[in-house]
């Protein structure tokens, strides 16, 4: 089997160190609306299929002003919708927020709309604070679902394959679209299933992926601490499983590409005054750089500011690319899905722009 062709591995282009993807969070900029924000995913998506990046996933996230990706198959059909050939899928759905039949049903008709080119990738964590996470759930036991999600995710992939043993309570449900429709009078089913990828960023879904025989998608854009460990064990503990031979692990990379240098540290900063607010209880729309520029940063936000930017690979194009190969080397990543956050739309998009045109990946 050509190792391109299971739907898992990417194919690595012009001088890329290993195929490049986007992780989408939907930013919204102060002054912008989520509609905006969904036409620059659009986009980005349209740009990013017409270069030869991998795959586009967008990560669910709740009660967040400035993000827009609360239901990620909502908008992974609009660009279903809006595209041909890229791969598309969650990065990730948080699946102790939803009952599993849900997200089989929900892939399930992703799968139908845009056959062969969907991926499902779960997390464990709500993806929200407490609160939030116990409104999505109706239930404060919130560890509870964190601890349940191997056998979540056991039924989960019971759904989606439709082979519940007899005497199972759910023998008789079925996730649809999904293969019993292969198994009804006349039925014709689709060869494809999304494939499953685990994200982590930390080691629980690391060991989870590697005894699964799963792909395996690490969170280095915000737990970069924990990157090589996680890798090494997921590598270490991987088992060959019916859809993977051999470990996959791609990462996720914060980097931001623009034509100024100067300008790349001005959107990295407003970007880094957006985590400042997250992280103290004070979410809001992506800033603009010149509301960064004029803010009075106590001595604490700096030391946070100045360790969250130095995982954040920015610059010119040339300065970018240089980054990413080192962090491709280092870690020995078999993909980077690239997401670039900024308060303008256009900057995100000209930066994956810039990036293919860094390493010569294809143009329509």
């Amino acid at each position: 089997m050509d190792p391109t062709d299971d739907g898992i591995r990417g194919e690595r282009l012009g001088t890329a160190p290993v195929p490049l993807s986007v992780l989408d969070l939907v930013t919204v900029g102060a002054g912008r609306t989520a509609t905006d924000a969904l036409r620059t995913s659009v986009d980005i998506a349209k740009l990013a299929e017409a270069r030869g990046y991998h795959r586009y996933w967008v990560a669910e996230h709740h009660s967040m002003p400035g993000v827009a990706s609360s239901s990620p198959a909502v908008i992974l059909a609009h660009l279903a919708a809006h595209t041909d050939r890229i791969r598309l899928g969650s990065g990730g759905v948080m699946l102790p927020n939803h009952a599993p039949l849900v997200i089989a049903e929900q892939f399930g008709t992703l799968e139908a709309m845009a056959p062969g080119r969907v991926d499902l990738g779960l997390g464990r964590a709500p993806g929200t604070d407490g609160a939030t996470a116990a409104a999505l759930r109706r239930t404060d036991r919130l560890n509870e679902g964190a601890d349940d999600f191997p056998q979540q995710l056991a039924e989960l992939t019971r759904f989606l394959d439709d082979d519940f043993p007899d005497g199972h309570p759910y023998a008789r449900i079925h996730a649809v679209p999904g293969p019993v429709q292969a198994t009804s009078p006349g039925g014709v089913q689709s060869p494809h299933r999304p494939p499953l990828w685990l994200l982590g960023s930390s080691g629980f879904s690391a060991r989870l992926a590697g005894t699964l025989g799963l792909s395996f998608a690490f969170a280095h854009h915000f737990s970069a601490q924990n990157t090589i460990p996680a890798l090494d064990l997921y590598r270490e503990t991987f088992r060959p499983s019916a859809v993977l031979d051999a470990p996959y692990a791609l990462i996720g990379v914060s980097a931001l590409a623009t034509d100024d240098e100067k300008e790349a540290r001005r959107q990295v900063m407003a970007a880094a005054l957006n985590m400042v607010r997250l992280r103290t209880g004070r979410p809001g729309l992506v800033p603009t750089p010149e509301e960064a520029e004029a803010y009075q940063f106590s001595e604490m936000e700096r030391d946070f500011i100045t360790s969250w930017n130095a995982n954040v690979i920015h610059g010119t194009a040339d300065q970018v690319r240089t980054g990413l190969d080192d962090l491709a080397k280092r870690t020995g990543a078999d993909e980077l899905m690239i997401t670039g956050n900024a308060h303008s739309g256009d900057i995100r998009l000209r930066s994956y722009e810039l990036i293919a045109d860094a390493y010569g990946l294809p143009k329509a």
